[in-house]
């Protein structure tokens, strides 16, 4: 079977994205607009840069209609952001976030989530998330015009706030403590508890 992504529409080149480069981690984005509104929104193409200086990514897809989706706008008016990680525990509460609401509802408040201040950051984290990294903005690079393009954003990590759960024996985050959820393909997803190791060579 070969595909050629230079000939697929972009509706059907997605379904093969998210169906094959998968686990993906999820980012659960926190943001705020200038007058204090608060959004909560998941992304799953997410992903750690570097460790020097401490950077993650993650990618905002603009909605059908090629406008930016509010993640974007909030961050593009209010330069910094949370990235909340989803646990097991929270997986519902995270679906239920990726609802279409109008500019300016917030998900907390729509889905009963409780949330905490940042230290750092205006935008609040979810309290329950097993880890928050506080971020400001480092950059935005658009990738592609109109419907389904990309707006894929680089935060600069200030800090981050970890369960006390988290930690196993080594001091280390533990990945069946963590119990974080994987977004795979269509409604399914998996959690970071199954586990094997494979010895690095030197």
């Amino acid at each position: 079977m070969l595909l050629d992504f230079t000939a697929l529409p972009p509706r059907e080149i997605y379904p093969w994205l998210i169906g094959t480069i998968m686990p993906r981690p999820i980012a659960w984005v926190s943001t705020i607009s200038v007058d204090g509104r608060t959004n909560l929104a998941p992304f799953s193409f997410f992903n750690g840069v570097c460790a020097r200086p401490p950077t993650l990514m993650f990618s905002v897809a603009n909605h059908p209609d090629g406008m930016k989706k509010d993640t974007v706008r909030n961050i593009e008016a209010v330069p910094e952001f949370v990235v909340n990680l989803v646990s097991f525990a929270l997986a519902g509460q995270m679906s239920a976030t990726s609802a279409s609401l109008p500019y300016g509802v917030s998900e907390f408040e729509q889905g009963g989530i409780t949330s905490v201040p940042s230290a750092r950051v205006r935008p609040p984290r979810v309290a329950a998330a097993p880890v928050a990294f506080e971020c400001v903005l480092d950059r935005i690079v658009q990738i592609g015009e109109g419907p389904m393009a990309a707006n894929v954003v680089f935060g600069r990590i200030l800090l981050a706030h970890v369960s006390d759960t988290v930690p196993g024996s080594n001091g280390r985050p533990d990945p069946a403590k963590l119990d974080l959820i994987g977004r795979l393909g269509g409604d399914t997803y998996t959690r970071t508890r199954d586990i094997f190791s494979v010895e690095r060579p030197d």
